[in-house]
This record gives structure tokens, C-alpha cells and sequence, in this order.
């Protein structure tokens, strides 16, 4: 066990947040914390990191093992570039390296015992700085910063200069290159566009330390987690599991419990309703017979009233009108902002019915052209024409549809004159917005409500064709579902931005794709802007990408000299049958390439082992104190050493990519 909760309370004046939550950790568990919003989720992170304490209860961790935190939204200040900010983690590797070099340089001075005893430190700091991957730390920098979202023109920007979002990701990078026994992370993918978060999915499930995480991604739970802390109405239970086989799992102690609830109330209806039947004779054995019905009833086990999520959001999409055929064509669109280009020669068409995703990277564009298709942004370049009867519903993720200075009536109100006072609180409770909640101003409400707001309007336009940019943002799980149940059952048009992967599976039946690495290189496709069309879900679009990157791979490594191995299977379905000379040839040209890639591996592996026991007998030779004493012969094997080294970090990198291709 290396994290422990025991007995959580945590009140505030209008309510307890958290009540008796009892539950442990071991080292090496990737656990996910869910709930509504507001249910205690990121109260439950401060009081582990020791942010906040509990009323009640404490939380236990094993001694010596190291805790970091990421919370969901970062203010710090720095004056260093985005890079030097995430290479000060990694201090005291640069200290190390300082020492390294003045020890190498003291060695020239020194004689006797004073240089058999600099040898020795030199060495035990050497084995360390290796140990802690010194040679590589670099590269690991870089890795994470690209991993992140980070270009390499980006590496030079000021921390200060940057967005939240932007500073959330640099906090991240540095929590991960510290490399703590247990991470914490609130929300880690809301400032991560596709790419980043498939990145983090797989730093994660590879990551030796313990992870606790806070997120509405259920994509990423569900690739990240196998246990799941559930807070519910202040109560936590732990469940084994990814997100899906926890919420199949809840869904049936749901259903076992509301049964549970209805036939004990059933049954002590039945008893009372037979007490009074048993009164109203008014005999005397009838009475007595009531009187024991009675002492049973008040012994029967009353089963407690399930608690009831919060499911009762009402949202119904119904379009006004038919629109045409064809809803909406782009061509050639174009768009830049002073000197950085977004698009150019974007075309795609879309026809009544669809439920199109736009996906892309961070910076792409995608926001821009949902403003552009609005006629709140005019393009560089290029035409945009919305077909017959077309009546467009947009939600903006920033709620610019929204006016700070109203309050949540008025925004209604204003909007649809007609509706009665009546009418529009109705509505408003339909979105969760009940008593005084409706009159609070939109500027002191929270992005999930804000939200509410703007669906609430959404659902009045009528609109027959919904353009949504990130409708998913700020929702808790249930409002996501409720939101997915609602554009299933649309019957008029969709197009939508999403990072949320889970969403677009449930939601799109087409994918229009911005990712930079796929446009470029999908065959056939020389626009290097257009978006590329998947027809089907986000597994479907991944399919087909991973179809394309393993070409892109092959070729990559075929100019590298390294022989890929084919994945036989999947490129047989995808090429057109040929004569049996023709197959027979292609196999054995494939077992050729496999032979090669199998016989380079190999030999990649005896070098690696033939250099290892080159560095320890090198290491061996240092330590023998007639070299110690002698400063030329020490110079010279610290040079082999390090020429070893060199080369098997370039082995090591040889073997990892021969090894993927195997």
C-alpha cells in the first residue's frame, strides 16, 4: 500500500462535500476519480496533496515516497523561456554534469592517494549520473515538450507570455520529468489537443509510479485507468476496472438497488394497506392479527432510497424545417493571421443528415473556420454557401453568444420575447436552473453552467443545421451524455469540434481531419490543407490513420536502412487481389524483409552486449590503482568510456525502433 484515505470528511457551510471516504492505493495503480461536478473531486486532491485539510479522517502515504500535483489551472510567473523552465528540473543532472568536468580536469593535478580517491568519487558519480539517464535528459526535455503540444519554435517563448492553458502544459511537462512515486492530475487533458493527449495516454500506461487522476475523458480513463474511485452524494466506492466496465458495473448495482428500494416499498404498502383491512373488520382476532402485522412491520429492514443521479436535464433538438440536400459547401477557403498561416484550399461538402467531426491539432484552425462558417470571421480567400431552408444554431466554447451583464432569466427572455414568464423558467428547469439560480448574472456562473445556458438557447433556435465548437467543455459525465442522447435522436445536421474522443464515437458518422501528419501524407491527397474525409466514428478514423502512419514508417525506415516488418495481415485486406505468381512473389519478397529485419536485430542486440561488457571492463580498468596514479592512462580510458557510451546510446535508439518493427 502506498496511498491511503481513511475516513475523509470534508463540510462547508452549505453542505458536506465528503463523508467517511475510505480507500488505498498500491504502488503502481492508475486510478481514476469520478463524479458530477461539484461532487468533491478536486476537494479530494488538496486534502491528499495536504492543500486542505479534513474535518475528519486522515490520509496516509508511505514514507519517502515523493507526491506532485497538478491542478487544473496554473498561474504561475517565471521569466524563463518554456524550455529552460522544464530544464530546471532536471538541476541537479546539470550540477552533476559540472562536477563530472571538474573532477576530469582536477585529475591532470593531482597524484598518490589524492587521485586514487578523486578517481573513486569521480567514478560513484559517473555510475549515478548514468543511473538517472544523465546522458539523455536532454532529449528527454525535448521529448515531453513535443509530447505536449510544443513546437520547437516554441521552445524559446517566455513562460510569461504564454496563455493558462499554455502554462498548465509547461507545469505538466515539469511534473512529469520529476518523475514522483505518486501523481496527481486535476483535468490533464482540457488544454491537450489529440495528438498530446495520445501522447500523455501512453506516458501514463507506461509510467512505474502511481497515478490518481481527475477527468471527464472517458476515452482517456478508459485507456489509462483500472481502478476507478466513484464520489457519490459524499460516499466513495472503489471499483477494479476502466471507466466502461465501471459505469456497466454501476449501472447494474443501479438498477439492483432502485429494485431493492421498490419491492421494500411495495411490500410495506402491502402490510400497512392489510393492518388497516384487518382494523376495519374490528374483531377481535382480526385486530390482534393487525397488531402482529404491525410489530413485523416496524422489525421489517427499511431498504434506504437509492441515491438518484442527477440525470434529469432535459434536451431535445427538433429542427424547424427541412433544409436541402446539400446543407453546406466549402471551396478553396483560405484564412491567416498576420505572418502565421492557419489553411488554404479547404474544400469539403456536407449533406443533410450528417453528424460531421472537425478534428485536428491545437492551432490548426478549427475554431476559425466554425467562425468563419458563422460570418463572424471573413476568410483570406475561398466561398462558402449554406444550401436551401438552412437554419444554423451555433455554440461558441467561449459563450460569446452570451451576455455577461444578463442574468440567466433575461438571456432567455430577451432572446424569445414570445415565451412566457412561465415558459421560460420551465425551460431553465429543464437545464437545471431552479429557484433564485435563475437571476444569477452570467458572469459569476461557472463554464458548466455557462454551458447550460447556451444548450438552453441552442434547443429554442430550432435550428435544422448545429455547428458546436467544443460542446463537451466544462460538462460533467452525465451532462455529456445527456448532450450525446439528444444529437443521436437530432434528425437535422451536425458539424462540431471535439477533443473528446468518447463523444465523437458516440456522435459522428463522418470525420473531417485537420491533423497536419495525416493531410500531408495520405495517399492521393496533395492539398495540403484539405481535410481528409473518414467515414465513421474516431476508432474508425484511428484505424485508418494507423493505415497510413505504418506506410509512412515503412518508408521513413526503408531510407534509414532499417527493414520494417510488414504487417502482413492488414496490408493483404487493403491490396487489391493479384495472380498466385504475383502473391507467391510478394511473400516471398515479405519473408525476405522479415529475415533481414530479424538477422539486423540480432546483430543490433550482440553489439549492445558486446559494447556493455566493453564499459564494465573499462570501468574495472579505472578503478586498478596503478591507472589511478598514472593521469594520462586514466584521460585516455575516460575517453574510450565515453565513446562506448556514445555509441550505445545510438544502439539503444536503433534497438527500440527495430523492436517496434518486430
Amino acid at each position: 500500500m502506498i496511498l491511503a484515505c481513511h475516513h475523509i470528511t470534508k463540510e462547508f457551510p452549505e453542505r458536506t462535500v465528503l463523508s467517511d471516504v475510505t480507500f488505498h492505493l498500491e504502488k503502481g495503480d492508475k486510478a481514476a476519480i469520478v463524479g458530477v461536478n461539484g461532487a468533491g473531486k478536486t476537494t479530494l486532491l488538496k486534502i491528499i496533496t495536504g492543500q486542505m485539510a479534513p474535518d475528519e479522517g486522515s490520509v496516509s502515504v508511505t514514507r519517502g515516497m515523493s507526491v506532485g500535483y497538478l491542478a487544473q489551472n496554473q498561474e504561475f510567473s517565471s521569466d524563463s523561456t518554456i524550455y529552460e523552465e522544464l530544464l530546471s528540473v532536471k538541476k541537479y543532472l546539470q550540477d552533476m554534469e559540472r562536477e563530472l568536468a571538474r573532477k576530469e580536469k582536477l585529475m591532470t593535478t593531482v597524484k598518490g592517494e589524492a587521485l586514487t580517491q578523486l578517481v573513486s568519487d569521480y567514478t560513484d558519480l559517473l555510475n549515478r549520473f548514468e543511473q538517472e539517464n544523465g546522458y539523455a535528459y536532454k532529449g528527454e526535455i525535448t521529448g515531453v515538450l513535443r509530447g505536449l503540444g510544443f513546437g520547437d519554435e516554441d521552445f524559446d517563448q517566455r513562460v510569461s507570455t504564454l496563455s493558462g492553458g499554455q502554462k498548465t502544459r509547461v507545469a505538466l511537462g515539469k511534473l512529469l520529468l520529476a518523475h514522483p512515486d505518486i501523481i496527481l492530475l486535476d483535468e490533464p487533458t482540457n488544454h491537450l489537443d489529440l495528438g498530446s493527449i495520445r501522447w500523455l495516454e501512453t506516458y501514463l500506461m507506461n509510467y512505474r509510479g502511481t497515478v490518481i487522476l481527475v477527468s471527464h475523458d472517458r476515452y482517456f480513463l478508459d485507456r489509462t485507468v483500472t481502478k476507478i474511485v466513484e464520489i457519490e452524494n459524499g460516499k466513495a466506492v472503489m471499483f477494479n476496472g476502466n471507466y466502461t466496465v465501471y459505469s456497466q458495473r454501476r449501472e447494474a448495482m443501479r438498477e439492483a438497488q432502485k429494485a431493492a428500494y421498490l419491492n421494500n416499498q411495495a411490500e410495506i404498502r402491502h402490510q400497512e394497506e392489510v393492518i388497516e383491512k384487518l382494523r376495519r373488520f374490528n374483531r377481535e382476532k382480526s385486530i390482534k392479527r393487525a397488531e402482529s402485522r404491525e410489530k413485523m412491520l416496524q422489525r421489517m429492514e427499511v431498504v434506504n432510497k437509492p441515491f438518484e443521479l442527477r440525470d434529469d436535464m432535459r434536451l431535445t433538438f427538433t429542427p424547424c424545417i427541412r433544409s436541402g440536400r446539400e446543407v453546406l459547401s466549402v471551396e478553396d477557403l483560405a484564412k491567416s493571421f498576420d505572418d502565421k498561416h492557419l489553411f488554404s484550399g479547404l474544400s469539403f461538402k456536407i449533406r443533410r443528415g450528417e453528424h460531421v467531426a472537425l478534428i485536428g491539432d491545437n492551432g490548426t484552425g478549427k475554431t476559425t473556420i466554425l467562425r468563419i462558417l458563422n460570418g463572424l470571421l471573413e476568410p483570406d480567400a475561398g466561398t462558402v454557401r449554406t444550401g436551401t431552408n438552412v437554419h444554423i444554431g451555433y455554440y461558441d466554447q467561449e459563450h460569446h453568444v452570451l451576455h455577461d451583464d444578463k442574468t440567466v432569466f433575461e438571456e432567455i427572455a430577451d432572446e424569445y420575447p414570445s415565451m412566457t414568464n412561465t415558459a421560460v423558467r420551465n425551460v431553465l428547469a429543464s437545464f437545471l436552473f431552479t429557484g433564485e439560480d435563475v437571476f444569477k448574472l452570467v458572469r459569476d456562473l461557472s463554464g458548466g453552467e455557462k454551458g447550460r445556458v447556451s444548450l438552453a438557447k441552442l434547443m429554442l433556435s430550432e435550428a435544422n443545421f448545429l455547428i458546436l465548437d467544443e460542446p463537451t467543455n466544462h460538462l460533467d459525465i452525465v451532462s455529456k451524455e445527456i448532450l450525446e442522447n439528444a444529437l443521436d435522436s437530432y434528425e437535422g445536421t451536425v458539424l462540431y469540434v471535439s477533443h473528446d474522443r468518447y463523444f465523437i464515437n458516440r456522435t459522428a458518422s463522418r470525420i473531417l481531419s485537420l491533423t497536419r501528419n495525416v493531410l500531408l501524407n495520405y495517399p492521393g491527397n496533395n492539398a495540403e490543407s484539405a481535410p481528409e474525409k473518414f467515414i465513421g466514428n474516431y476508432d474508425y478514423y484511428m484505424e485508418k490513420s494507423a493505415q497510413i502512419e505504418d506506410v509512412l514508417l515503412a518508408d521513413a525506415m526503408q531510407e534509414a536502412g532499417i527493414a520494417p516488418r510488414a504487417n502482413a495481415a492488414r496490408q493483404q485486406e487493403d491490396r487489391p487481389q493479384s495472380s498466385s505468381k504475383e502473391d507467391w512473389k510478394r511473400m516471398r519478397e515479405e519473408q525476405a524483409k522479415q529475415r533481414k529485419a530479424e538477422n539486423d536485430f540480432k546483430k543490433c542486440e550482440e553489439e549492445i552486449a558486446r559494447l556493455e561488457e566493453q564499459s564494465a571492463a573499462l570501468d574495472e580498468e579505472m578503478a586498478l590503482p596503478a591507472n589511478s596514479t598514472n593521469a594520462a592512462r586514466l584521460g585516455e580510458l575516460i575517453k574510450q568510456k565515453e565513446a562506448v557510451s556514445e555509441k550505445l546510446t545510438h544502439l539503444y535508439e536503433k534497438w527500440e525502433i527495430l523492436s517496434e518493427a518486430l
